[in-house]
């Protein structure tokens, strides 16, 4: 099973007014050296690079990037190198600013100020005013209060406290502008979280920390619909994939999920991994447990019942474990396959680093001898993979990404510093709300609403079919989205009426994760 709730960037503080304290922080995970190329087209994503958390500029670009390639190609650059002129050279420019005070160079507040299509996200608006009193803002400052939540189109998004403050910007008298978003805040009064003046458009924090499914991270990514695709449609889709199904499964329950979701015209994903262990016989009395797909006709019967009524296979690994020992449990299904982890004092799963001698080689190994094992059963093998647990070392994201017959993956993504040239120890988690083509080069089909958890496991909570339910109507402030969420078999039908049904009673349409790409 994947392992509670996949969140986005858990960060320290952000906006502090301390001048050594960055305006975002994020997790920590190894560093890869490799940046891959974009082309000069597009959209052009600026960062801080300076400073003693002048590494997570380039997290947080990436993850504007990511969002951005819904929209087309985009390339980012430090802040530091931007030379006059550029900005016009792009459909839009978003500038991130993470770290106080990072030397911005006249030329980029310059161009911002002769009405370039900018999206500024945090901090060092203050330096933009000085130059340009009369851009349409008279002051901007790092305010402690902490917004209760973010309303955008009429819907209340949730802010962690934990986020810090924000930029309280000030508008000149007089200008005209147009109020995006509101921030409320604890005394009953709101004040403007996101801002159009002219040709800038202003977002007071970088909205990539501390994200949940029901996040204001949901405000910029349909802001970015404004900037970059403005006559797009209301459209509201959405997606349910079946977890974990390995040689182990329950024929009967997987058929009776495909029945159900057939008679509700509910197009569905099956992730499936073709080699079950469990080395110690956890759930055997002791006897050790290996079983391959094509040893269980059964269940390859029942996989081609469910792709008869509407399913699309996909990869999930090929032992979803670890053959060196626990990782953390010993069990597939419940171990990574492609990343250390260990169950702390407290609980806790941490994770730990790439697995042992962890190459492209070893991942396209992995791949290719799922592909064997899938081939033996008698099944054609997928062309969308999902990484175990959503985790993998940056080689193996890029691995999977150049591997032949690889279309997409289907999963939230690991991202690590240096993937754009940088340096640094550091990770974040993303989610998206549409199609991307993210930072490894492959198209990521989303994931956005999680499982039903019905019980606190490791440091995740109880999440029900209801709290999923209020995630996607919350999700219908992006204008063309698509709500996604992974069911586990062994509940069988106890809770996936509620929510298929629930979900198509918001206005979604379920549909095939084929049909995305």
């Amino acid at each position: 099973m994947v392992i509670g709730i996949v969140l986005v960037v858990m960060a320290a503080s952000v906006l502090s007014a301390c001048k050594t304290s960055p305006i975002g922080t994020s997790g920590a995970g190894p560093s890869p050296s490799r940046s891959p190329a974009y082309p000069p087209s597009g959209v052009l994503v600026l960062y801080d690079t300076t400073g003693q958390y002048g590494s997570l500029g380039e997290l947080y670009a990436v993850q504007a990037g990511n969002l951005a390639s819904h929209f087309g190609a985009w390339q980012a650059l430090p802040v530091t190198k931007y030379t006059s002129g550029t900005a016009q050279r792009h459909v839009l420019t978003i500038y991130i600013g993470s770290t106080y005070d990072e030397p911005l160079p006249a030329a980029f507040l310059s161009d911002v100020a002769a009405g370039a299509n900018v999206l500024w996200l945090g901090g060092n608006l203050w330096q933009l005013i000085a130059k340009f009193p009369g851009i349409g803002f008279q002051a901007a400052t790092i305010d402690d209060a902490i917004p209760t939540e973010i309303r955008y189109r009429g819907v209340g998004l949730t802010r962690n406290p934990d986020a810090g403050g924000l930029v309280h910007a000030v508008l000149s008298q007089g200008v005209y502008s147009t109020s995006l978003a509101e921030a409320a805040l604890p005394d009953g009064t709101s004040r403007p979280w996101a801002v159009r003046v002219g040709g800038l458009t202003y977002v007071a924090e970088v909205p990539f920390t501390y994200v949940t499914f029901d996040d204001r991270y949901l405000a910029i990514a349909d802001i970015l619909y404004d900037l970059l695709a403005p006559k797009t449609p209301e459209r509201h889709r959405a997606l349910v994939r079946i977890e974990d199904v390995g040689p182990h499964s329950d024929p009967a329950q997987l058929r009776q999920i495909a029945d159900y979701l057939h008679s509700r015209n509910a197009p569905f994903a099956v992730a499936v991994f073709p080699v079950y262990d469990d080395a110690k016989g956890v759930y055997s009395g002791g006897v050790p447990v290996h079983r391959t797909l094509s040893e269980s006709p059964q269940v390859v019967a029942a996989l081609r019942y469910m792709v008869d009524q509407g399913g699309t296979l996909l990869m999930h690994g090929y032992t979803h474990g670890f053959a060196g020992g626990p990782n953390p449990y010993g069990v597939s299904a419940e171990d990574y396959e492609f990343y250390r982890a260990h169950v702390d004092e407290a609980g806790v799963v941490v994770l730990d680093g790439p697995v042992p001698d962890d190459s492209a080689d070893w991942a396209l190994g992995r791949l290719a001898a799922a592909r064997e094992e899938w081939t033996k059963a008698g099944l054609t093998p997928p062309d969308i993979w999902e990484f175990p647990h959503y985790t993998a070392s940056a080689a193996d994201y890029r691995a999977i990404a150049a591997a032949p017959g690889i279309k997409a993956r289907y999963e939230q993504v690991l991202y690590f510093n240096g993937i754009l040239g940088g340096a640094g120890t550091r990770s974040v988690s993303q989610y998206f709300p549409y199609l991307v083509k993210d930072a490894y080069g492959t198209p990521v089909i989303p994931e956005t609403l999680g499982n039903v958890a019905t019980q606190r496991f490791n440091q995740h909570g109880v999440r029900l079919a209801p709290d999923l339910l209020a995630s996607a109507k919350r999700q219908l402030v992006v204008r063309d989205n698509v709500a996604s969420f992974f069911y586990h078999p062994f509940l069988g039908l106890q809770y996936l009426p509620q929510l298929i049904e629930g979900i198509q009673a918001l206005g979604y349409t379920f549909v095939s994760a084929p049909s995305l790409l």
